[in-house]
């Protein structure tokens, strides 16, 4: 199993549709006890359950999982600072610095676009 801090090392993730609990467990460097107790804390993560009420992952919780492990792991944050960052349900954002690069990409957009503006006049 790979170490907490090694997120950068983790394995790709393959193209497939659904991911077992023991794959997911592989390619987030996390125990399948843990990827349990993550879908009580985080409302963003619901695997499918189908027979015998066995999990299937799809890519995008698996990108959440490695997310939520970074958060916890790497940047320290508690499970309810890590659910704070994360935010409402469909409101993931992706780091903590994620809100200063959005603001500065509008920034640049609007400049762009007033440039247009003065072109066209």
């Amino acid at each position: 199993m790979l170490e907490a801090s090694n997120n950068n090392e983790l394995p790709p993730i393959p193209s497939k549709r659904y991911f077992t609990i023991g794959e997911v467990s592989e390619l987030c460097g996390v125990k399948p006890h843990v990827l349990r107790y993550w879908e009580q804390e985080f409302s963003q993560l619901k695997p499918v359950k189908r027979r015998g009420n066995r999990r299937y992952y799809q890519r995008h919780d698996v990108i959440l999982i490695r997310e939520i492990r970074g958060l916890l792991y790497e940047q320290g944050f508690t499970i309810g600072g890590a659910r704070q960052q994360l935010g409402a349900p469909g409101e993931v954002k992706t780091v903590t610095g994620a809100k200063q690069d959005q603001k500065d990409l509008v920034r640049e957009l609007l400049r762009e676009l007033e440039d247009l503006r003065t072109l066209l006049n």
